[in-house]
């Protein structure tokens, strides 16, 4: 098929999709559909099992006080202590290079959306939803947090104050307003959920011009924030999606850590007992011989001990919620209880993250009764706790979108040849023509599960890890995660439950 008729095809999906009110799969994860072999009740008890089975050797073998210091001992290995690694990773080219891509990637987006092609062939979509999104995600899961680095609102508003400074203005752009702290984050609690009702209830989340306007209006929050609050405050606190990578640079297997203390004194992102782990604005101010990059286990970066800020539980459950959201609005379950309820989508975003903090509270205030209760009370337990669920956010996007990833980001070796949908072949790949078969139905289904179970093991882990860690009596620990297994229990069989539901659009 050419590359003209490809294009017809596309623009004809596209209106036809417009024409009946229905966002295409853009922004949401899809699949092939599959007929499980066995009875869907065994998958779900199976799974349960495992989960619990996971609890046991913590109880049988976690005996054993924690100390202060516990959650800091782990293996790592310093990439910066092998030379040409080093010299690598912090070159000028390698660096300054994917800060200019970014931002250039950042005004392709912007220009596409608002000049190109509206209908069909347009990269804006794919790059954002797909690219951006999906990819990201994974890479800062699985990899390390990048975002830091190739965030082109930061580095815009660098840009900006360097030429101000340079212009003769010492003070810069911030102005350094105080930061309420009573207000946390917030802030970014709030843009996330506007977030994900864009993705996933705004029916034009697809338009290329849509999402060049969103990403302007949001340049123009950013930009504000950075300037009166101060740029290394409104990225820790107002920023969502710094907040979000942020959250899934925690379980990545790889960490940047300041070896002097003294670097760290009076940043707020820092933990309290003079380690600084996982704090990019003292790395990026560190001297180059007191930076560390570390390879370590994945997972453990969610264990340590930090500073919780308010709005922090939220945020997570928002993002737990999310994306649970997505999957639950193409069941059937939700079209009959839409059908039956005054509920909207709209609604629902906001709903659906109440009940699960509702849930979430009741079970940890059970946890903490259980294991015999503690300083802080509540707030202090589900501070604590609730980076224990990260891996199970993680686990099912993982799940929920990767197939996504694997189909419709093929789409963007084209997109690079014609963004605009103009008829263009930069790098003559325009014609290239994705494999949609490249993932087995069946293997979806069982990576799925695999994915979902794995990533409740590691959560009940990190709980048990943290009960340790604040009790500090292995007998109460123990009694005090019996609520946080059924908990765990619990939304393994549901998020089972909702990726085996037949897909309606």
């Amino acid at each position: 098929m050419n590359v003209k008729v490809r294009r017809a095809v596309a623009a004809t999906l596209a209106l036809s999709l417009i024409l009946a009110d229905t966002p295409p799969a853009l922004a949401h994860g899809f699949g092939p559909t599959y007929d499980i072999p066995i009875p869907l009740w065994l998958y779900l008890y199976g799974a349960a099992a495992a989960v619990v089975l996971a609890f046991v050797p913590l109880a049988l073998f976690s005996r054993k006080e924690r100390d202060a210091d516990a959650p800091y001992r782990y293996p790592r290995l310093d990439l910066f202590s092998v030379p040409s690694l080093r010299k690598l990773l912090t070159s000028r080219l390698l660096v300054g290079g994917l800060r200019l891509l970014s931002v250039a990637l950042f005004f392709l987006v912007i220009v596409a959306g608002l000049v190109g092609l509206q209908t069909g062939f347009n990269i804006t979509p794919t790059f954002v939803w797909v690219t951006w999104w999906v990819g990201l995600s994974f890479f800062t899961a699985l990899v390390g947090n990048l975002w830091p680095l190739v965030n082109p609102w930061k580095i815009l508003f660098d840009w900006a104050e360097g030429l101000v400074r340079r212009l003769g203005y010492r003070d810069g752009l911030e102005l350094g307003e105080p930061y309420p702290g009573a207000l946390g984050v917030w802030p970014a609690v709030g843009l996330y959920l506007v977030f994900v009702w864009t993705e996933n209830v705004f029916s034009g989340s697809y338009v290329p011009r849509n999402i060049a306007l969103f990403a302007l209006a949001y340049t123009l929050i950013t930009l504000y924030g950075m300037a009166f609050f101060g740029k290394e405050t409104w990225l820790r606190r107002g920023e969502a999606f710094s907040v979000f990578f942020g959250l899934l640079g925690r379980f990545a297997p790889t960490e940047v850590r300041v070896k002097n203390p003294e670097v760290c004194r009076g940043c707020e992102g820092c933990e309290s007992g003079g380690r600084c782990v996982g704090c990019y604005e003292c790395f990026e101010h560190a001297a180059p011989d007191e930076r560390e990059l570390n390879l370590r286990p994945p997972a453990v970066g969610l264990g340590l001990p930090e500073k919780v800020p308010p709005g922090a539980v939220a945020f997570v459950i928002v993002v737990l919620a999310g994306v649970t959201f997505d999957g639950l609005l193409q069941t059937p379950l939700w079209l009959e209880i839409v059908r039956l309820t005054p509920i909207t989508q709209t609604l629902g975003v906001i709903l659906l993250p109440a009940l699960f903090g509702g849930v979430y509270l009741g079970f940890v205030e059970l946890s903490r009764v259980l294991g015999g209760g503690g300083e802080g009370g509540l707030g202090r337990f589900a501070a604590a706790y609730v980076f224990s669920l990260v891996p199970i956010a993680i686990a099912y996007q993982m799940a929920h979108y990767y197939t996504y990833l694997l189909i419709q980001g093929q789409m963007i070796v084209s997109l690079v040849s014609d963004p605009f949908g103009w008829g263009w072949n930069l790098f003559g790949t325009a014609d290239f023509e994705p494999d949609y078969g490249i993932v087995g139905a069946g293997f979806v289904w069982y990576s799925q599960v695999a994915l979902i179970v794995a990533g409740h093991v590691i959560a009940v882990y990190l709980a048990h890890s943290t009960s340790l860690r604040l009790l500090r009596d292995p007998g109460r620990a123990l009694r005090s995660q019996l609520p946080m297994l059924v908990l765990m229990v619990l939304y393994t069989m549901c998020s089972l439950w909702i990726l085996a539901q037949p897909i309606v659009k």
